[in-house]
């Protein structure tokens, strides 16, 4: 078994982060022979880091990464993959919606690909967030070509190597960080697997996505993305 890192970004998830670390420890020691979880509080306002570090008593393996104030999502999934210390980052969301058992589904799958991505079968959210994921997605295939189905899903395994050889070239830090992240490292040739994951709906805290500021920034880091990866064409 390998050496497992699980990035946990958090943004006003104080009544998610206890039961999420006592659903991911068992999950993890049945299949990594050594872990750790990183919770990376984005400026939470509700005392995320306060009941994190209480965590972090009865379960050493958590280690807390906070910014002092909200710098988006991109931002501390970035902060939470540049943090991690193991061969592997098993990555998800804060909000209790993924099973963190079916990682053991993903563990066979590290002989034969670099990054296995999760997709929701199916996804138990409101219909319009479901609407605008989806919407979300067929615009990132469009516009970058296919990478997974499930663009935003929050339930992906894969090899550090990867972060540590792109860190340098991904500069979102919104909402737009996961197409980025997934876009650059299929055009360096890593291996992609694709798995369906089981998805409840959120019972604890508030989803920020529909937030028209977390849209446009979104909107505006695409455009951007695109524009940079031309310019590199041309550059070549």
């Amino acid at each position: 078994m390998a050496s497992i890192s699980l990035v946990l970004p958090a943004y006003n998830e104080a009544e998610n982060i206890e039961p999420l670390v006592a659903e991911a420890v068992p999950a993890l020691e049945a299949n990594a022979d050594d872990y750790e979880i990183i919770v990376v509080d984005d400026g939470s306002a509700d005392g995320t880091a306060e009941v994190t570090r209480r965590v972090m008593e009865t379960y050493p393996p958590v280690r807390l990464v906070q910014h002092e104030v909200n710098k988006g999502f991109g931002a501390a999934v970035f902060s939470g993959f540049t943090s991690a210390t193991k061969d592997w980052i098993f990555y998800t969301d804060a909000d209790r919606q993924f099973v963190l058992g079916e990682l053991e589904r993903f563990v066979p799958y590290m002989d034969q690909a670099d990054l296995i991505a999760g997709y929701r079968a199916p996804r138990r959210d409101p219909f319009l967030r479901v609407f605008y994921g989806k919407g979300w997605s067929a615009l990132c295939t469009l516009m970058f070509g296919y990478t997974v189905r499930d663009v935003d899903c929050g339930f992906k395994l894969f090899r550090r190597e990867i972060i540590e050889e792109l860190a340098h070239q991904i500069e979102s830090r919104g909402a737009t960080f996961s197409i980025e992240w997934l876009v650059r490292a299929k055009r360096a040739g890593y291996r992609f697997v694709e798995l369906p994951v089981s998805h409840r709906p959120r019972v604890a805290g508030s989803q920020t996505g529909a937030n028209i500021n977390v849209i446009t920034r979104a909107f505006r880091e695409l455009i951007r993305f695109r524009l940079q990866l031309w310019r590199d064409r041309s550059s070549q």
